[in-house]
Protein backbone atom coordinates (compact mmCIF):
# COMPACT_ATOMS: atom_id res chain seq x y z
CA UNK A 1 0.00 0.00 0.00
CA UNK A 2 1.47 3.35 -1.02
CA UNK A 3 1.83 6.02 1.66
CA UNK A 4 -0.61 8.90 1.77
CA UNK A 5 0.51 12.33 0.60
CA UNK A 6 1.09 13.52 4.17
CA UNK A 7 3.38 10.55 4.87
CA UNK A 8 5.78 11.61 2.14
CA UNK A 9 8.78 13.78 2.98
CA UNK A 10 8.16 17.51 2.58
CA UNK A 11 10.54 20.28 1.76
CA UNK A 12 10.74 23.50 3.71
CA UNK A 13 8.79 26.03 1.60
CA UNK A 14 10.98 28.55 -0.21
CA UNK A 15 11.79 31.54 1.94
CA UNK A 16 10.51 34.98 1.15
CA UNK A 17 13.03 37.13 -0.73
CA UNK A 18 15.83 38.38 1.49
CA UNK A 19 14.95 41.81 2.84
CA UNK A 20 16.63 44.78 1.22
CA UNK A 21 16.57 46.77 4.45
CA UNK A 22 17.50 46.08 8.06
CA UNK A 23 15.04 45.07 10.77
CA UNK A 24 14.50 48.54 12.22
CA UNK A 25 13.84 50.06 8.81
CA UNK A 26 11.33 47.32 7.99
CA UNK A 27 9.65 47.71 11.37
CA UNK A 28 9.01 51.38 10.68
CA UNK A 29 8.03 51.16 7.02
CA UNK A 30 6.68 47.70 6.11
CA UNK A 31 2.91 47.73 5.69
CA UNK A 32 2.81 51.53 6.04
CA UNK A 33 2.21 52.99 2.59
CA UNK A 34 1.89 56.75 2.17
CA UNK A 35 -1.76 57.65 1.60
CA UNK A 36 -1.98 58.57 -2.12
CA UNK A 37 -4.80 61.08 -1.53
CA UNK A 38 -3.86 62.89 1.67
CA UNK A 39 -0.16 62.12 1.90
CA UNK A 40 -0.59 60.82 5.46
CA UNK A 41 2.52 58.94 6.58
CA UNK A 42 0.54 56.85 9.08
CA UNK A 43 -2.39 54.78 7.71
CA UNK A 44 -5.86 55.83 8.80
CA UNK A 45 -8.07 53.54 10.88
CA UNK A 46 -10.69 51.93 8.64
CA UNK A 47 -13.62 51.26 10.98
CA UNK A 48 -16.21 50.46 8.31
CA UNK A 49 -17.54 46.93 8.56
CA UNK A 50 -18.77 46.80 4.96
CA UNK A 51 -17.67 48.24 1.61
CA UNK A 52 -19.70 49.48 -1.37
CA UNK A 53 -20.00 47.56 -4.62
CA UNK A 54 -20.61 48.97 -8.10
CA UNK A 55 -22.61 45.88 -9.08
CA UNK A 56 -23.39 42.47 -7.60
CA UNK A 57 -20.13 40.83 -6.51
CA UNK A 58 -18.11 43.78 -7.83
CA UNK A 59 -16.65 45.73 -4.89
CA UNK A 60 -15.19 49.14 -5.58
CA UNK A 61 -11.83 48.14 -4.10
CA UNK A 62 -10.22 45.10 -2.51
CA UNK A 63 -12.68 44.83 0.39
CA UNK A 64 -16.22 43.53 0.88
CA UNK A 65 -16.71 42.78 4.59
CA UNK A 66 -14.33 43.43 7.46
CA UNK A 67 -14.31 39.87 8.82
CA UNK A 68 -12.86 38.71 5.50
CA UNK A 69 -10.33 41.52 5.16
CA UNK A 70 -9.65 45.03 6.38
CA UNK A 71 -7.02 47.60 5.31
CA UNK A 72 -5.51 47.86 8.79
CA UNK A 73 -5.32 44.10 9.17
CA UNK A 74 -3.67 43.80 5.76
CA UNK A 75 -1.10 46.44 6.72
CA UNK A 76 -0.29 44.71 10.00
CA UNK A 77 -0.02 41.28 8.36
CA UNK A 78 2.37 42.65 5.74
CA UNK A 79 4.53 44.17 8.47
CA UNK A 80 4.75 40.95 10.51
CA UNK A 81 5.51 38.91 7.38
CA UNK A 82 8.40 41.26 6.60
CA UNK A 83 9.85 40.97 10.12
CA UNK A 84 9.56 37.15 10.22
CA UNK A 85 11.09 36.76 6.75
CA UNK A 86 7.80 35.22 5.60
CA UNK A 87 5.69 35.46 2.46
CA UNK A 88 2.46 35.61 4.42
CA UNK A 89 1.03 36.47 7.84
CA UNK A 90 -2.51 36.20 9.18
CA UNK A 91 -3.80 38.04 12.26
CA UNK A 92 -6.27 36.62 14.78
CA UNK A 93 -8.24 37.88 17.76
CA UNK A 94 -5.71 36.46 20.26
CA UNK A 95 -2.74 34.15 20.54
CA UNK A 96 -5.12 31.43 21.70
CA UNK A 97 -7.31 32.00 18.63
CA UNK A 98 -4.21 31.55 16.48
CA UNK A 99 -3.47 28.23 18.16
CA UNK A 100 -7.10 27.13 17.85
CA UNK A 101 -7.26 27.95 14.13
CA UNK A 102 -4.11 26.00 13.35
CA UNK A 103 -5.38 22.99 15.31
CA UNK A 104 -8.76 23.35 13.60
CA UNK A 105 -7.00 22.83 10.28
CA UNK A 106 -6.31 19.23 11.32
CA UNK A 107 -8.74 16.41 10.66
CA UNK A 108 -10.21 14.31 13.48
CA UNK A 109 -7.80 11.51 14.34
CA UNK A 110 -4.74 13.69 13.84
CA UNK A 111 -1.84 13.57 16.28
CA UNK A 112 0.40 16.38 17.51
CA UNK A 113 3.74 16.16 19.34
CA UNK A 114 4.40 19.11 21.65
CA UNK A 115 7.04 20.21 24.09
CA UNK A 116 5.87 19.64 27.68
CA UNK A 117 6.70 23.11 28.89
CA UNK A 118 4.10 25.20 27.09
CA UNK A 119 1.96 28.19 27.93
CA UNK A 120 -0.91 27.17 30.21
CA UNK A 121 -3.51 28.33 27.68
CA UNK A 122 -1.94 26.18 24.97
CA UNK A 123 -1.91 23.18 27.31
CA UNK A 124 -5.57 23.84 28.13
CA UNK A 125 -6.54 23.97 24.45
CA UNK A 126 -4.56 20.83 23.62
CA UNK A 127 -5.98 18.75 26.48
CA UNK A 128 -9.52 20.10 26.81
CA UNK A 129 -10.59 21.36 23.38
CA UNK A 130 -8.49 19.68 20.72
CA UNK A 131 -8.99 16.32 22.42
CA UNK A 132 -12.76 16.79 22.24
CA UNK A 133 -12.42 17.31 18.47
CA UNK A 134 -10.47 14.09 18.02
CA UNK A 135 -6.97 15.60 17.90
CA UNK A 136 -4.54 13.92 20.28
CA UNK A 137 -1.44 15.61 21.69
CA UNK A 138 1.62 13.87 23.13
CA UNK A 139 3.86 16.00 25.34
CA UNK A 140 7.63 15.52 25.44
CA UNK A 141 10.12 17.03 27.91
CA UNK A 142 12.99 16.41 25.46
CA UNK A 143 11.52 16.74 22.00
CA UNK A 144 14.82 16.74 20.11
CA UNK A 145 15.64 13.31 21.53
CA UNK A 146 12.12 11.87 21.46
CA UNK A 147 10.49 13.27 18.32
CA UNK A 148 11.37 10.37 15.99
CA UNK A 149 9.99 7.81 18.46
CA UNK A 150 6.83 9.82 19.19
CA UNK A 151 5.80 10.24 15.55
CA UNK A 152 2.84 8.07 14.61
CA UNK A 153 3.09 7.29 10.89
CA UNK A 154 -0.01 8.45 9.06
CA UNK A 155 -1.53 10.38 11.94
CA UNK A 156 1.10 12.80 13.31
CA UNK A 157 0.56 16.09 11.48
CA UNK A 158 2.27 18.75 13.60
CA UNK A 159 5.25 19.22 15.89
CA UNK A 160 4.61 22.08 18.34
CA UNK A 161 7.56 23.96 19.82
CA UNK A 162 7.98 26.86 22.22
CA UNK A 163 11.54 28.12 22.21
CA UNK A 164 12.16 29.55 24.71
CA UNK A 165 9.47 27.67 26.57
CA UNK A 166 7.04 29.22 29.02
CA UNK A 167 8.02 29.49 31.85
CA UNK A 168 11.30 27.55 32.22
CA UNK A 169 13.05 29.14 29.24
CA UNK A 170 14.13 25.82 27.74
CA UNK A 171 15.34 25.98 24.14
CA UNK A 172 14.80 23.65 21.20
CA UNK A 173 17.10 23.23 18.21
CA UNK A 174 14.46 24.07 15.60
CA UNK A 175 16.50 22.87 12.63
CA UNK A 176 17.15 19.48 14.23
CA UNK A 177 13.45 18.87 14.93
CA UNK A 178 12.31 20.24 11.55
CA UNK A 179 14.71 17.96 9.69
CA UNK A 180 13.20 14.86 11.31
CA UNK A 181 9.63 16.12 11.02
CA UNK A 182 9.95 16.93 7.33
CA UNK A 183 11.33 13.46 6.60
CA UNK A 184 7.95 12.16 7.78
CA UNK A 185 5.86 14.79 5.99
CA UNK A 186 5.07 16.64 9.23
CA UNK A 187 4.93 20.41 9.66
CA UNK A 188 6.59 22.29 12.52
CA UNK A 189 4.98 25.17 14.42
CA UNK A 190 7.10 27.43 16.65
CA UNK A 191 5.60 29.78 19.20
CA UNK A 192 8.04 32.71 19.11
CA UNK A 193 6.18 34.90 21.61
CA UNK A 194 8.93 34.94 24.25
CA UNK A 195 11.55 36.37 21.88
CA UNK A 196 9.70 38.33 19.16
CA UNK A 197 10.78 38.47 15.49
CA UNK A 198 13.64 40.78 16.41
CA UNK A 199 15.58 38.15 18.34
CA UNK A 200 14.56 34.95 16.52
CA UNK A 201 13.10 34.02 13.12
CA UNK A 202 12.04 30.34 13.29
CA UNK A 203 11.22 30.08 9.58
CA UNK A 204 14.90 30.66 8.86
CA UNK A 205 15.66 27.54 10.92
CA UNK A 206 13.22 25.24 9.10
CA UNK A 207 9.89 25.85 10.84
CA UNK A 208 6.76 25.90 8.68
CA UNK A 209 4.66 28.24 10.82
CA UNK A 210 5.69 30.80 13.43
CA UNK A 211 3.08 32.18 15.80
CA UNK A 212 2.94 35.02 18.32
CA UNK A 213 0.70 36.38 20.95
CA UNK A 214 0.81 39.91 19.54
CA UNK A 215 -0.44 41.04 22.95
CA UNK A 216 3.11 40.60 24.19
CA UNK A 217 6.27 41.97 22.53
CA UNK A 218 4.96 42.85 19.08
CA UNK A 219 2.38 45.28 20.43
CA UNK A 220 4.43 45.87 23.55
CA UNK A 221 2.16 48.25 25.46
CA UNK A 222 -0.29 45.93 27.27
CA UNK A 223 -3.33 47.40 25.52
CA UNK A 224 -4.10 44.99 22.65
CA UNK A 225 -5.33 41.38 22.64
CA UNK A 226 -4.23 39.73 19.40
CA UNK A 227 -2.35 36.88 17.70
CA UNK A 228 -0.59 36.23 14.40
CA UNK A 229 0.81 33.37 12.33
CA UNK A 230 3.46 33.74 9.61
CA UNK A 231 4.56 31.19 7.00
CA UNK A 232 5.79 30.70 3.41
CA UNK A 233 3.52 27.94 2.06
CA UNK A 234 0.91 28.87 -0.56
CA UNK A 235 -1.30 25.94 0.47
CA UNK A 236 -1.16 26.98 4.13
CA UNK A 237 -2.13 30.50 3.06
CA UNK A 238 -5.25 29.16 1.32
CA UNK A 239 -6.26 26.86 4.18
CA UNK A 240 -5.64 29.25 7.07
CA UNK A 241 -7.18 32.23 5.26
CA UNK A 242 -10.34 30.18 4.74
CA UNK A 243 -10.44 29.28 8.45
CA UNK A 244 -9.64 32.85 9.51
CA UNK A 245 -12.76 34.01 7.65
CA UNK A 246 -14.96 31.00 8.41
CA UNK A 247 -14.27 30.93 12.15
CA UNK A 248 -14.15 34.71 12.35
CA UNK A 249 -11.71 35.04 15.26
CA UNK A 250 -10.24 38.22 13.78
CA UNK A 251 -8.92 41.39 15.43
CA UNK A 252 -10.57 44.80 15.11
CA UNK A 253 -9.23 47.46 12.78
CA UNK A 254 -8.29 49.60 15.79
CA UNK A 255 -6.33 46.77 17.45
CA UNK A 256 -4.46 46.16 14.18
CA UNK A 257 -3.61 49.85 13.97
CA UNK A 258 -2.41 49.91 17.59
CA UNK A 259 -0.37 46.73 17.16
CA UNK A 260 1.34 48.08 14.06
CA UNK A 261 2.17 51.28 15.90
CA UNK A 262 3.76 49.18 18.65
CA UNK A 263 5.61 47.03 16.13
CA UNK A 264 7.45 50.07 14.77
CA UNK A 265 9.53 50.26 17.96
CA UNK A 266 9.90 46.50 18.51
CA UNK A 267 13.64 46.45 17.83
CA UNK A 268 14.26 49.22 20.36
CA UNK A 269 12.09 47.66 23.06
CA UNK A 270 13.30 44.08 22.55
CA UNK A 271 16.93 45.17 22.69
CA UNK A 272 16.43 47.11 25.91
CA UNK A 273 14.33 44.39 27.54
CA UNK A 274 16.98 41.78 26.70
CA UNK A 275 19.71 43.98 28.14
CA UNK A 276 17.70 44.52 31.31
CA UNK A 277 16.93 40.82 31.67
CA UNK A 278 20.60 39.93 31.28
CA UNK A 279 21.58 42.25 34.14
CA UNK A 280 18.69 41.06 36.30
CA UNK A 281 19.57 37.41 35.66
CA UNK A 282 23.20 38.06 36.61
CA UNK A 283 22.10 39.63 39.89
CA UNK A 284 19.72 36.77 40.67
CA UNK A 285 22.33 34.12 39.87
CA UNK A 286 24.73 35.76 42.33
CA UNK A 287 22.17 35.90 45.14
CA UNK A 288 22.36 33.36 47.98
CA UNK A 289 18.54 33.49 48.16
CA UNK A 290 18.08 31.92 44.71
CA UNK A 291 18.11 28.20 43.92
CA UNK A 292 18.47 28.47 40.14
CA UNK A 293 17.99 30.96 37.30
CA UNK A 294 16.56 30.11 33.88
CA UNK A 295 17.79 32.58 31.28
CA UNK A 296 19.19 31.73 27.81
CA UNK A 297 21.54 34.70 27.93
CA UNK A 298 23.53 33.26 30.82
CA UNK A 299 26.66 31.24 30.11
CA UNK A 300 25.35 28.73 32.66
CA UNK A 301 22.16 28.00 30.69
CA UNK A 302 22.35 24.37 29.62
CA UNK A 303 21.29 25.22 26.05
CA UNK A 304 23.33 28.38 25.65
CA UNK A 305 24.81 27.05 22.38
CA UNK A 306 21.33 26.97 20.84
CA UNK A 307 20.75 30.58 21.84
CA UNK A 308 24.01 31.56 20.18
CA UNK A 309 22.95 29.74 17.00
CA UNK A 310 19.29 30.79 16.81
CA UNK A 311 19.04 34.19 18.53
CA UNK A 312 20.19 37.52 17.14
CA UNK A 313 23.65 38.17 18.58
CA UNK A 314 22.99 35.39 21.11
CA UNK A 315 20.52 37.57 23.01
CA UNK A 316 18.59 35.97 25.85
CA UNK A 317 15.42 38.02 25.45
CA UNK A 318 13.46 39.89 28.09
CA UNK A 319 12.02 36.88 29.93
CA UNK A 320 13.55 34.86 32.74
CA UNK A 321 12.45 32.71 35.65
CA UNK A 322 14.06 31.62 38.89
CA UNK A 323 13.46 29.35 41.86
CA UNK A 324 13.58 31.13 45.20
CA UNK A 325 14.69 29.64 48.51
CA UNK A 326 11.82 29.27 50.95
CA UNK A 327 9.25 27.66 48.67
CA UNK A 328 5.93 29.03 47.49
CA UNK A 329 5.53 31.31 50.50
CA UNK A 330 8.82 33.05 49.74
CA UNK A 331 7.83 33.36 46.08
CA UNK A 332 4.60 35.09 47.08
CA UNK A 333 6.43 37.40 49.46
CA UNK A 334 8.92 38.32 46.74
CA UNK A 335 6.14 39.29 44.32
CA UNK A 336 4.49 41.41 46.99
CA UNK A 337 7.71 43.20 47.93
CA UNK A 338 8.84 44.42 44.50
CA UNK A 339 8.37 48.15 43.94
CA UNK A 340 8.92 48.48 40.17
CA UNK A 341 7.90 45.00 39.01
CA UNK A 342 4.11 44.61 39.06
CA UNK A 343 2.49 41.33 40.10
CA UNK A 344 0.43 40.50 37.03
CA UNK A 345 0.02 37.96 34.26
CA UNK A 346 1.19 38.59 30.68
CA UNK A 347 4.60 39.78 29.49
CA UNK A 348 6.44 41.73 26.83
CA UNK A 349 5.15 45.20 27.68
CA UNK A 350 7.21 48.29 28.39
CA UNK A 351 6.57 47.75 32.11
CA UNK A 352 8.24 45.00 34.13
CA UNK A 353 6.07 42.22 35.58
CA UNK A 354 6.43 39.25 37.93
CA UNK A 355 4.14 36.27 38.49
CA UNK A 356 4.08 32.78 40.00
CA UNK A 357 3.20 30.31 37.21
CA UNK A 358 2.05 27.51 39.54
CA UNK A 359 -0.70 29.74 40.93
CA UNK A 360 -1.39 31.95 37.93
CA UNK A 361 -0.62 31.30 34.25
CA UNK A 362 -0.07 27.54 34.66
CA UNK A 363 -2.44 26.83 37.55
CA UNK A 364 -4.71 24.75 35.33
CA UNK A 365 -2.01 22.15 34.68
CA UNK A 366 -1.96 19.24 37.17
CA UNK A 367 0.86 19.61 39.69
CA UNK A 368 2.58 16.37 38.65
CA UNK A 369 2.70 17.51 35.02
CA UNK A 370 3.84 20.99 36.00
CA UNK A 371 6.70 19.76 38.14
CA UNK A 372 7.77 17.22 35.53
CA UNK A 373 8.23 20.21 33.20
CA UNK A 374 10.15 22.16 35.85
CA UNK A 375 7.31 24.43 36.95
CA UNK A 376 7.64 24.18 40.73
CA UNK A 377 5.71 26.13 43.34
CA UNK A 378 8.80 28.22 44.12
CA UNK A 379 9.28 29.33 40.49
CA UNK A 380 8.91 33.05 39.76
CA UNK A 381 8.54 34.29 36.18
CA UNK A 382 9.94 37.72 35.34
CA UNK A 383 9.20 39.94 32.35
CA UNK A 384 11.72 42.77 32.13
CA UNK A 385 10.46 45.97 30.59
CA UNK A 386 12.38 49.02 29.38
CA UNK A 387 13.00 50.79 32.68
CA UNK A 388 16.57 51.50 33.85
CA UNK A 389 18.50 48.27 34.36
CA UNK A 390 20.03 49.37 37.67
CA UNK A 391 16.59 50.09 39.09
CA UNK A 392 15.27 46.67 38.09
CA UNK A 393 18.33 44.92 39.52
CA UNK A 394 18.07 46.79 42.81
CA UNK A 395 14.35 46.06 43.00
CA UNK A 396 14.72 42.28 42.75
CA UNK A 397 17.59 42.27 45.23
CA UNK A 398 15.70 44.25 47.87
CA UNK A 399 12.61 42.07 47.35
CA UNK A 400 14.73 38.93 47.80
CA UNK A 401 16.09 40.24 51.09
CA UNK A 402 12.58 40.92 52.38
CA UNK A 403 11.17 37.65 51.07
CA UNK A 404 13.92 35.28 52.22
CA UNK A 405 16.34 36.88 54.65
CA UNK A 406 14.04 39.07 56.74
CA UNK A 407 11.63 36.29 57.81
CA UNK A 408 14.58 34.21 59.06
CA UNK A 409 15.84 37.08 61.20
CA UNK A 410 12.60 38.58 62.43
CA UNK A 411 10.10 35.78 62.08
CA UNK A 412 7.98 37.99 59.84
CA UNK A 413 8.27 40.09 56.71
CA UNK A 414 9.56 43.59 57.36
Amino acid sequence: MSPSLTDLPIETPPRAPSPVYGFGTLAVHAGSPIDPVTGAVIPSISLSTTYAQTAVAQPIGAYEYTRSANPNRDNFEQAVAALENAKYALAFASGSATTATILQSLAAGSHVVSVSDVYGGTHRYFTKVAAAHGVQVTFSPSIELDVAELIRPGSTKLIWIESPSNPTLSLVDIRAVATIAHQHGIKVVVDNTFLSPYIQNPLDHGADIVIHSVTKYINGHSDVLMGVAAFNSDSLKDRLTFLQNAIGAVPSAFDCWLAQRGLKTLHLRAREASRNAAETADALESSPHVVAVNYPGLASHRQRKIAIKQHREGMGGGMLSFRIKGGHEAAERFCQQTKIFTLAESLGGVESLVEIPSGMTHAGIPKEEREAAGVFDDLVRVSCGVEEAVDLKNDVLQALEKAVAAPKVNGSVV
